[in-house]
């Protein structure tokens, strides 16, 4: 939950999100009211591997859904639903064998709790807390440092930032033009990175460092889950090892899973608010795995009451009454764990900066066992690991050797000189004194395949390649950019016959009750499929909603239909393949 934000110049209320704070001089009143939880129209999908892109297209028909756009990296599709659709189509995919998953786009908020218009010299006091300025004298980092901002945007014309901005883009508009709406985004940029020894506003913890801004949020600071994925995934991609993202949303998803290992198998680091609920609920995108959720603490070293705690916390930072940048080009105190998470994503850059050959398990590493330890001696769910300090963190980065081995690598099955046939499972497995990034496969020489996991389960359908022999090979990656290979694998293909992929779709037909008939209490539906491969399953439904499923080719229905209300009721089957092909029936109207 977040506030409106009043400008300190204007006094104009910006909404923010679900929290809404009405500031006046001194004068604090929270009122709340609940933010748009998903987008209304739009499902997150994963298909399986072994689906075509023609099977796929048509099992997104049959339920009335549009691809509208994709998360290429994590082969992830964005559908657009008919209106009123969303859970009926949503409950659908889930339940199809052919689907890694389905889930809602849900909305998140930014992670701001108050902006305090009253300006004193000497606001910085967290710089002191986290010993930045020793920490300086060994590096303020450098231009090739480079930190991203994923939020509502960043002011080109601040002067403590411009000249600092990397191209970067706008994923809500689909532009390049990551100008900031709200100010939100401006201020998280100038906590992380606002120039430094300029003699003039602030100075950022990493103030050598470019800054990569990658705008998520609509006009009124909401953000998509799907764009905060793209922007992930986006931010890595053009060079950013740290990236910071100071929104959050209350639901847990599978595509920003995805995007925080597609960015940790990167050697990236994700740094996330762990939200201003005042309570231990998650918050996503910091609750997700591999990303390092910040907790606020405040001016006396203490945890912050309104920031959300528990056991997804990895560190604090300070976070109440950050002076920062604010987009106008003047300066402000901002609150809340939004700048919490740029504090710890700056001392990171710092010690990148020191020692850009670290990997992103020891960076996170040096960042723990450097922090002051708060609160519970050890981890604690307020302060994590504990609060950041820079100093301690670049002095342990300058004396970490480098790791330059690389990960053994094996393909423990198929066994060499075996022989294969139908769909196969290749099983590598690779180890690393500090951590496998990524896993590939190759086979005849071509890459085929990765996996951010270190033990990697492949699927290889030799039905589509000729027979005789083939040589699988792998390739381990560690965050350093060391690269082992794995001793060849030769194998034989044995197919009884070469076997086209099936893409065409089941027939499927309800052959009673036919269209007009009236019914009673009870009602049979008689179904007929037929498909050229076979049909694995037929689903059933009633005015569009999922009513009933069987693994019978041509299933029989047995409905109670006491509580259906008296009147016209419109009866559609479905029938499914094993590759993933759907056919529907025509719809029959019938009447109670």
């Amino acid at each position: 939950m977040n506030p409106r934000i009043l400008r300190r110049t204007r006094f104009s209320p910006c909404k923010f999100a679900g929290f809404v704070a009405c500031l006046s001089w001194g004068v604090f009143n929270p009122v709340f009211a609940a933010p748009p939880a998903a987008v209304a129209d739009q499902i997150l999908v994963r298909s399986k591997s072994h689906l075509s892109a023609k099977a796929v297209k048509s099992l997104f028909a049959v339920h009335g859904a549009t691809e509208v756009d994709a998360i290429d990296q994590l082969d992830v599709r964005v559908l657009k639903v008919p209106a009123g659709q969303r859970d009926r189509v949503l409950e659908a995919l889930k339940r199809n064998p052919n689907i890694e998953f389905a889930e809602i786009d849900p909305i998140a908020t930014a992670g701001v709790l108050t902006n305090d218009p009253y300006v004193q010299s000497g606001q910085e006091w967290h710089l002191a807390t986290i010993q930045a300025g020793l920490a300086w004298d060994v590096t303020s980092a450098t231009p090739a440092t480079v930190i991203a901002i994923v939020d509502t945007g960043v002011a080109p014309t601040q002067p403590d930032l411009a000249g600092k901005l990397l191209p970067g883009y706008n994923f809500y508009a689909n532009t390049t033009n990551t100008a900031d709406d709200s100010g939100h985004g401006t201020a998280v940029a100038g906590t992380a990175a606002a120039q430094g020894n300029n003699a003039q506003g602030v100075a950022g913890v990493a103030w050598g460092a470019s800054i990569l801004p990658v705008k998520i949020s609509d006009p009124s600071g909401y953000a998509s889950y799907s764009n905060m994925a793209k922007a992930l995934t986006y931010a890595v991609d053009h060079g950013a090892r740290v990236i910071n993202i100071s929104f959050y949303g209350s639901t847990a998803s599978s595509t920003l899973q995805s995007a925080a290992d597609y960015v940790w198998a990167r050697n990236g680091l994700i740094f996330a608010c762990a939200g201003n609920t005042g309570t231990n609920f998650p918050q996503y995108p910091a609750a997700c795995a591999r990303v390092i959720a910040v907790s606020s603490t405040t001016s006396s070293d203490t945890f912050a009451s309104y920031s959300t705690y528990g056991s997804f916390i990895s560190l604090s930072a300070p976070g109440s009454g950050i002076y920062t940048t604010n987009r106008d080009g003047t300066y402000g105190s901002w609150s809340g764990t939004s700048f919490a998470s740029p504090i710890a994503a700056g001392v990171a850059g710092l010690v990148l900066a020191v020692n850009p050959q670290l990997t992103n398990a020891a960076v996170l590493d040096l960042l723990k066992t450097s922090a002051a330890d708060l609160g519970a001696v050890g981890f604690d769910p307020y302060y994590g690991y504990g609060r950041v300090n820079a100093y301690r963190a670049v002095v342990a980065a300058a004396i970490q050797p480098a790791d330059v081995t690389a990960p053994a690598v094996s393909i423990d099955s198929p066994t060499n000189g075996s022989t294969v046939a139908g769909m196969v499972t290749v099983q590598a497995n690779a180890s690393d004194a500090v951590g496998v990034t990524k896993v590939e496969l190759s086979l005849d020489g071509v890459l085929t395949v990765s996996s951010p996991q270190a033990s990697a389960t492949f699927t290889w359908d030799t039905l589509v390649f000729p027979n005789g022999t083939h040589t699988l090979s792998a390739r381990a990656y560690d965050a350093a950019g060391n690269v082992g290979s794995s001793a060849p694998v030769s194998v034989t293909v044995q197919n009884s016959a070469v076997v086209t992929a099936d893409t065409v779709a089941p027939i499927a037909v309800i052959n009673s009750p036919t269209a007009g008939t009236s019914f009673g209490r009870n009602l049979k539906v008689y179904t007929q499929t037929t498909d050229n491969v076979g049909v694995v399953r037929v689903e059933l439904y009633r005015n569009g909603y999922f009513t009933a499923s069987s693994t019978t080719p041509s299933a029989v229905f047995s409905l109670n239909t006491t509580k259906w209300v008296s009147g016209a009721h419109q009866l559609q089957v479905l029938a499914y393949d094993a590759a993933g092909n759907a056919g529907a029936s025509a719809v029959v109207a019938v009447t109670k």
